[in-house]
Parts: C-alpha cells; sequence; structure tokens
C-alpha cells in the first residue's frame, strides 16, 4: 500500500515535532498547576513512558517487521479481535488527530484571527495536509527535513533573547515537597511522549531498519531536553504566575524587546505553532487514512486523504465546546494516551511471545 520510504532521521524529526508541537506551548501552565517551582523536572520523568513507547514499537516491530499495528494485531488476536482493536484505534487515531486541529486553530484564532471564523482554519490547513500524504510518506518526511530544523533555530532564538529577562532565584526551593509534585507534572506531560507509538506506522517504511530503534531514543531525548527548557525558561521568568497563562510562551515572546525595535516577537511563536502543526497534523492525518485503509483492506489510502481530513475536521469542532474545556480535559484526562499507546502495546507484545513460545513447543 505504502511504496515510499523515509531515513531514520527524517522519521525522528516527525515523531520529534509530533510530541514538541503543542507540548511547548501547553505544557509549561499545566505542569505548573501540580508541579509549581518543580515543572521543569516532569518533562524527565515523563519521557519514560516515550522510551517504553518506542522500545514496545520497536520489539512489535522485529516480530512483524512488515506489518504496521493493524495488521500484527489480526496476527496475534486473529482475525475478528484483531478486526475490534484495529477499529477501536482506528477511531482513536481520528480523536486525537481531531484534538491537535483544535488546538491549532484555537490559538490562531484567539491570539491573531478574531474575526475568522474557525472553520477556515481547521480547513485549510487540513486540505494543505491532505495534499501533502496524497504523495505518501516520502513528501511528509521531505517536508520534515525542511521546516523542523528551521523551526529548532527559531526556538533556540527566543529562548537565548529571554536570557537577560530570565530569574535564576524562580527555580528555588527545588523539591520543597519531595518528588512527588513533579511526578504529578509528569502525569500531564506523559501524554506527549505517548505520541511516539505512531511509530509502528514509520518504522515498516524506514529504509535503514537497523538504526530506527537509535533514532527513535534520539528522538525521544530531543523532545525531553526541549520540554525541560521551555519549562524552565517560563518558570524563571514569571515565577510563580506561570500557571496562571494557558501559552506561557506567546506571553514570553512579549517580554523581549532590544533597541526599541527588536519587539513583539509573537510572530516567532506563530511561526514555530503553524510549521510544527503542519508537521504535526500531516502526519496524523497520514497514520489515520493508512490506518483505516488497511482495516478496509483498500489497495490504495491515498483516496481516503480528503474524506478522512473532513471527518478530522468534524472531530475537531465536536470534541470541545471551548479551549476552557479543553485545557481542563488536558489536565485530567491523563491516562488516556499511556492506555492505547503503552498498556495495550504491551499485551499484545506479551500476547504475541506467548503464542510464539506455544507454536515452538508444538513443533517440538
Amino acid at each position: 500500500m505504502e511504496k515510499g520510504r523515509i531515513s531514520p532521521i527524517q522519521m525522528a524529526l516527525l515523531l520529534y515535532t509530533n510530541s514538541t508541537a503543542t507540548a511547548i506551548l501547553l505544557t509549561p501552565g499545566i505542569s505548573f498547576q501540580y508541579a509549581e517551582w518543580d515543572l521543569w523536572l516532569s518533562p524527565i520523568w515523563a519521557s519514560l513512558i516515550g522510551f517504553l513507547a518506542v522500545l514496545l514499537a520497536w520489539k512489535l516491530h522485529q516480530l512483524y517487521p512488515k506489518k504496521t499495528l493493524n495488521e500484527y494485531a489480526e496476527l496475534i488476536l486473529g482475525k475478528i479481535p484483531g478486526k475490534l482493536l484495529g477499529l477501536v484505534y482506528c477511531f482513536y487515531y481520528l480523536f486525537i488527530t481531531g484534538i491537535a486541529l483544535r488546538q491549532y486553530s484555537e490559538l490562531v484564532v484567539g491570539a491573531f484571527l478574531n474575526q475568522t471564523p474557525i472553520l477556515i482554519i481547521m480547513g485549510t490547513m487540513l486540505f494543505a495536509c491532505a495534499i501533502a500524504i496524497r504523495g505518501g510518506i516520502e513528501v511528509i518526511g521531505r517536508l520534515s527535513d525542511m521546516f523542523v530544523p528551521i523551526l529548532i533555530l527559531l526556538w533556540v532564538t527566543l529562548v537565548v533573547l529571554l536570557i537577560p529577562e530570565l530569574n535564576v532565584k524562580n527555580i528555588f526551593p527545588v523539591m520543597e515537597n519531595g518528588i512527588i509534585p513533579s511526578l504529578k507534572g509528569a502525569l500531564v506531560t506523559q501524554s506527549y511522549y505517548a505520541l511516539f507509538f505512531f511509530l509502528p506506522f514509520l518504522l515498516p517504511y524506514v529504509n535503514n531498519q537497523k538504526k530506527g530503534l537509535q533514532w527513535g531514543l534520539y528522538s525521544v531525548l530531543a523532545v525531553m531536553g526541549t520540554l525541560v527548557i521551555t519549562n524552565l525558561a517560563s518558570l524563571l521568568l514569571f515565577g510563580s504566575i506561570t500557571g496562571n497563562f494557558l501559552y506561557p510562551v506567546m506571553s514570553a515572546s512579549r517580554y523581549i524587546g532590544y533597541a526599541e525595535f527588536f519587539e513583539n516577537l509573537e510572530a516567532v511563536v506563530m511561526a514555530i505553532w503553524i510549521g510544527g502543526s503542519f508537521i504535526k497534523l500531516g502526519l496524523m492525518l497520514y497514520v489515520v487514512t493508512l490506518c483505516t485503509a488497511q482495516w478496509l483492506e483498500l489497495s490504495n489510502y491515498q483516496v481516503l486523504s480528503l474524506p478522512m481530513a473532513f471527518l478530522v475536521t468534524v472531530m475537531a469542532v465536536w470534541v470541545f465546546p471551548n479551549v476552557s474545556e479543553m485545557s481542563r480535559f488536558f489536565a485530567k484526562v491523563f491516562f488516556m494516551m499511556p492506555t492505547f499507546f503503552v498498556l495495550i502495546p504491551a499485551a499484545l507484545l506479551l500476547t504475541a511471545y506467548i503464542r510464539n513460545q506455544m507454536s515452538l513447543e508444538k513443533t517440538k
């Protein structure tokens, strides 16, 4: 179904953007509500979920090297149970893609295009993503080569320009109430690391299979470093009021000012947001489309790109009534991602090992 191939580095860039595109704007404010002054530690503890998701995806890939999640679920569980699990995953990927689209659109409308209907913002982005995925995984991989290094450079520039405004005293006291607050903050942050379980739909198409695990783990480390620095910069700048901001990084960009003309850098944040969201939503729409096409046993997934883009847009409109409900959702429903992207894959891997062991015993 997919004839294209990507490099391990392209795979790592896609996974990095998938986790950080929205996390760098949302996690500082949400994490502070639980971890307070220890919010910069939360991404470190949460990264364990990312490493676990990558290892699970890699182990399953080794057992079924040319199969995606939908395909080896049927081999492990049987035709009907595998089909049912595949349907659940198709819907869940659709659900979280709708959430990601709503996040992107809410910031664009709320911060910049107040008079523009949110459906226009959603529709234009998803249409661009649908056109991109019709070209296959190679197109998305090459787009990540083009955009992600620029987005990282913009993020680094933003952090460096903020240095004169940072107050190191805001980091203290460190772990005043022990490790528990930072672990509570990690419960929110780990959802972004769980997104590394998009790997089962990328690994079969990596041209250098031996380096798949290595670059997957590098990507987790890069996400951890990015979120630690972002949370730390937000804390050092805002101190005890960090939790009052929905998008702390957006607010932080307004503090930058040099020579009375180099200021108001919200456009830099918007460039990071739109560019990162394009890569993120492109990957997520690709996975939703491929997952659905494989479940329906179609010979070509590209024909579903526009219909699935429409369904994602409908999901994005339906999923939250407003931005406040969206924030409460992320603060409370922290168990969904690990359930689908860690616990169920772990159960699949265990079942696969048991079945393989039973088959070996029968052959003896």
